[in-house]
């Protein structure tokens, strides 16, 4: 980043792992949430879609979150920040394995906006410009209280959505302006788990991972962040929709710090998190992200794919197999959101590009790769017909 300082975040990367080929679970925040805690495509779900303030779904209560499967293995779970997951009381946090949720419902730019203190709504006004300090504060409070027990906590920062908020102490610190700003503190919120973490005796044996849900929203300006070189951003089955700069941070588990370029995913974070506590998966649903924990603790590749799920669409629409790269075409896209996420191409036909030669995704190779399309297209096809016999139902998104 440029103008931007993140001591905190950088260190973790420094003594930890930086995994430069790792995938939100989607390119918007609903389905990447959906996909982060339970391992399994959000399309399955029938969650492809954004939930508004108004809608009266929400992700099925008979999905397996992580901290359904942490607390088989006697972990205290809580999620501090944003749910987004649906706001009805049967789709909320405390019916899905959290012991403790204090943060808000969806996103910050929506009407509604209130704070939930476990199952009470606090009918207060928010001042967000204060969201990250008090986040940070309920968050340093439980690991405080959990100290001694095993505990998962999700930390779900607001910010950097827009509209952005950044407290009178960090207003003007950055060189990159009021985004700058907002990240500046979202890095000295991360530097004050660190600590608490390291003071309390815990940080070698606690796994930290600082990630995002989906890639910048690139027409929101300089609010809404770069995605650098990569291409495009939110919304987006290209780079810059799901390619998102994550760290991993564990003393006690990871060999030696090294850079990662294995692929790896939101979705792998439930799968690896089961197995390191000794919980099996569930046996009656597919998950599609994998165990991830020899990859962490050695320096063995796990070659991996990844498959891109659509946004206001159903179904897969990329896949990436190594290096290679296969985009569905995409025709009858919705053009309003052409101005709303700023894509740089409303349609497009079949492409292919080599990510190790072509990170940017300038260049389409289809036509010189023919088989290398077949294969990948294939491939891509089987994973949906897959998907498609698992789903077992329509979202509604808006109340009537």
């Amino acid at each position: 980043a440029k103008g931007i300082a993140t001591p905190n975040i950088d260190e973790l990367g420094r003594n930890g792992l930086k995994l430069t080929n790792f995938y939100a679970a989607a390119s918007v925040c609903t389905p990447s949430r959906a996909g982060l805690l339970t391992g399994r495509q959000a399309s399955r779900m029938g969650m492809e879609h954004v939930f508004m303030y108004d809608s009266h779904d929400g992700m099925p209560s008979s999905e397996i979150t992580i901290a359904e499967q942490l607390k088989q293995a006697g972990y205290h779970t809580a999620l501090v920040g944003k749910w987004h997951l649906g706001h009805l009381d049967r789709y909320m946090p405390w019916n899905q394995g959290f012991d403790e949720f204090y943060g808000v419902p969806f996103s910050n730019d929506m009407p509604n906006f209130f704070f939930y203190e476990n199952q009470e709504i606090i009918y207060q006004p928010v001042d967000q410009r204060y969201l990250t300090q008090r986040y940070t504060t309920r968050a340093l409070d439980f690991i405080e209280r959990n100290a001694h027990n095993r505990f998962f906590l999700y930390l779900a920062h607001s910010m950097p959505h827009v509209p952005l908020y950044v407290s009178p102490e960090f207003e003007g610190k950055s060189a990159a302006g009021l985004y700058g700003d907002v990240v500046q503190e979202l890095d000295w919120s991360t530097g004050e788990i660190i600590a608490r973490l390291r003071s309390l005796g815990i940080l070698d044996n606690t796994i930290v991972i600082f990630t995002s849900d989906n890639g910048p929203w690139l027409a929101m300006g300089n609010h809404g962040g770069s995605a650098g070189a990569l291409r495009d951003g939110k919304g987006s089955a290209f780079e810059g929709g799901q390619r998102v700069p994550t760290v991993m941070h564990w003393p006690a588990g990871i060999a030696h710090a090294r850079e990662v370029d294995d692929i790896a995913s939101l979705l792998d974070l439930m799968p690896t998190f089961s197995a390191l506590a000794g919980v099996p998966l569930p046996d009656n649903r597919p998950i599609d992200g994998r165990d991830i924990s020899a990859l962490i603790s050695s320096t063995s590749p796990a070659p991996g794919k990844f498959y891109y799920q659509g946004f206001f669409r159903d179904d897969l629409v990329a896949v990436r197999d190594g290096d290679w790269k296969l985009k569905l075409p995409r025709k009858g896209y919705p053009r309003f959101l052409d101005a709303l996420l700023k894509m740089d191409a409303y349609s497009h036909g079949l492409l292919l590009f080599n990510l190790a030669d072509d990170p940017g995704e300038q260049h389409n190779i289809a036509g010189e790769h023919p088989g290398r399309v077949e294969q990948l297209r294939a491939d891509l096809l089987a994973k949906q017909a897959e998907i498609d016999a698992d789903r077992t139902r329509t979202l509604f998104l808006l109340s009537l």
